[in-house]
């Protein structure tokens, strides 16, 4: 009989509360490894959430308070699939138009967004992949959602008054 993975649990420290989520590491390997490699290097201190759409989603792993990309590293094989949803609380990865091209940035589901499910492999029903979710401190997380935000440097729909990411630490 198989040995069944222990799933990782990491815990993200923010100015706003601490909020802890279980990562999938048997759905998506390169994923969680992806993420898990930022996490070790404490890549993610002192960090934001940079994106807050209220009903939508909380983005942040890649942006300085003052609105500067911090260069992560090569992008990650994108693992999203029909099984892993965009549901609420799930975390996945962050990217551009090119399916491959998640680095760091990842977002926390505010809802169910459907729309961000895989469907097909084209460019646009590939989606994004889900890797974890969140276990406790939801209310953090949806009250990261309800911060007050504007344009800055450039970026829309970035907290006035930012959201750090003081650590994001394995449990």
């Amino acid at each position: 009989m198989a040995e069944k993975i222990v799933n990782p649990v990491v815990v993200i420290e923010t100015s706003m509360g601490t909020i802890k989520a279980e990562l999938w590491a048997e759905k998506a390997p390169l994923t969680v490894a992806n993420f898990l490699s930022y996490v070790d290097k404490q890549f993610f201190d002192g960090l934001v959430f940079h994106r807050v759409i209220a009903g939508f989603m909380i983005q942040g792993g890649g942006m300085t308070p003052d609105m500067r990309q911090k260069a992560g590293g090569p992008p990650v094989k994108n693992e999203a699939s029909a099984d892993k949803k965009n549901a609420r609380g799930t975390l996945s990865m962050a990217r551009t138009s090119a399916i491959d091209s998640a680095t760091s940035q990842f977002f926390i589901n505010l809802v169910d967004n459907d729309f961000l499910n895989h469907t097909d492999n084209s460019s646009r029903g590939f989606g994004y992949c889900a890797f974890g979710k969140v276990t406790d401190g939801m209310d953090v997380v949806d009250n990261i959602g309800k911060v007050k935000t504007g344009d800055n440097a450039g970026h829309s729909d970035v907290p006035v008054t930012p959201v750090i990411i003081n650590s994001i630490r394995r449990a």
